[in-house]
């Protein structure tokens, strides 16, 4: 039965024409990166639902922007595994973007970037739906900038005085509709999804498989488990996406 899956899984993404891939929080937890869900997640004795919300920022700022300072510490020493350098080659040698991912910790635009040596990137960078942490953006008008270290004040934009914070979708914040729209063209216009590290039940982006699939694309599931989509997937592959990736894609 594995075999089978495995022939068909290869089958399909040789004969793909267009290919997206949605990755979330497995692929990256084999990097180390902690989920700060848990109880060793804990900070200070807040949770992040406490704390990654509009409200909280408006509230105390200086208390949100520590917390984020410290989960940009906790991934400092995180690398892009072997399941995210396999997917950059992946999209690299297709010319063809089409990564989507979930996580917020910029290890698929690291992947990318290495990988692409002295050639160009794009077609490997992702769309990051939930945005990333080791950016900054405006809150007023929405300029960004790379995250720099926390100072004593409050980081201020340069261009219209408002409150530099993490560029990252916190709880009760929309998705960007135009990063979201690009997604979902990708996934209607591919013939093969790919879906790594993900339980996919999160919306919006749990539709981006289904949306493949009701274009008359197929679906590729790579996880350590089962999940809500094993049962419509044409092939589901179990195991770390740093082993089953570069099996499949390389």
């Amino acid at each position: 039965m594995e075999q089978g899956q495995w022939r068909q899984a290869r089958r399909l993404v040789r004969e793909a024409r267009h290919v997206v891939a949605l990755t979330g929080a497995g692929i990256s937890a084999e990097s180390g990166v902690p989920t700060f869900r848990d109880a060793g997640g804990l900070w200070k004795s807040y949770r992040p639902e406490e704390l990654a919300t509009p409200e909280a920022l408006a509230r105390d700022p200086r208390t949100v922007l520590e917390w984020y300072a410290w989960r940009r510490s906790a991934l400092a020493d995180c690398r892009p595994n072997e399941g995210h350098r396999a997917l950059a080659r992946f999209f690299l040698r297709r010319g063809e973007a089409g990564l989507v991912t979930q996580n917020v910790d910029g290890l698929h635009t690291r992947a990318a970037l290495e990988e692409a040596g002295e050639d160009p990137a794009e077609a490997a960078l992702p769309l990051e739906l939930h945005g990333a942490v080791g950016r900054d953006r405006c809150e007023s008008c929405a300029a960004r900038w790379p995250a720099e270290p926390l100072g004593e004040t409050l980081p201020r934009c340069s261009a219209c005085g408002g409150l530099r914070r993490p560029d990252v979708v916190l709880f009760g914040e929309m998705l960007d509709p135009d990063l979201l729209d690009r997604a979902r063209r990708l996934a209607e216009r591919a013939d093969l999804c790919l879906v790594v590290g993900t339980s996919a039940v999160v919306y919006p982006a749990a539709a981006l498989p289904l949306a493949t699939r009701e274009a008359g694309g197929l679906i590729v599931e790579v996880n350590v488990r089962r999940t809500a989509l094993t049962e419509v997937a044409a092939a589901a592959l179990r195991g770390e996406a740093g082993t089953v990736l570069p099996a499949l894609l390389d």
